[in-house]
């Protein structure tokens, strides 16, 4: 998606301000998952960092579904093999390493969270039209950015963009800090 060494990217340095306490009390990850998580689900944890949302969602899937930790930077995905070496959450997560240009993944999935990482891609439309390979024709679209990078044009840009490639819009989560939305693809009306 983006080259490692792109000033773009959030450094791995920095991934420990990504998973704290403090960020918890104000983006909760089981709050703002559980409705769209379920038992049985393969979910996609586009640009994971280190992890802060895919172990959350290892534990709502409780052994009985997957998710698919992916991101570009090894540093990263370190990380979380570490938060799940020797854990019950180990069966349940899926490590994936991004080419630089695409994600790389064939399997379907019921959900994309991609939280705070769109603005950091150099061309979104490729990347969504990635997403919409990969996903299931039931399954959701979870966008979040953050207010400080996206302002809200831009941000609504993104949406019209995801919108042309066939999805439609079924909710406008409030997640602190963030501009969200959920989308399904559009159903075919015969």
């Amino acid at each position: 998606m983006v080259k490692e060494n792109n000033s773009r990217v959030c450094p791995v340095e920095r991934a420990g301000g990504l998973d704290t306490p403090l960020r918890r009390l104000f983006q909760n990850p089981g709050k703002i998952l559980k409705p769209f998580v379920n038992k049985g689900m393969t979910v996609l944890d586009f640009g994971c960092g280190p992890g802060f949302f895919s172990m959350e969602i290892a534990k709502i899937l409780q052994r009985s579904g997957k998710v698919i930790a992916a991101d570009l930077q090894e540093g990263m995905l370190e990380k979380v093999s570490e938060k799940i070496k020797g854990t019950a959450l180990e069966q349940s997560v899926e490590i994936h390493k991004c080419e630089n240009t695409k994600i790389g993944i064939t399997e379907k999935v019921d959900l994309i969270l991609a939280f705070w990482v769109i603005h950091e891609v150099p061309n979104p439309e490729m990347l969504f039209g990635e997403f919409k390979s990969i996903l299931k024709s039931d399954g959701k679209l979870f966008l979040i950015e953050p207010k400080f990078h996206v302002s809200k044009k831009d941000f609504e840009n993104m949406v019209v963009l995801v919108e042309n490639l066939g999805f439609e819009i079924v909710a406008r989560p409030s997640v602190s800090f963030s501009r969200a939305v959920v989308l399904i693809m559009k159903k075919i009306k015969e």
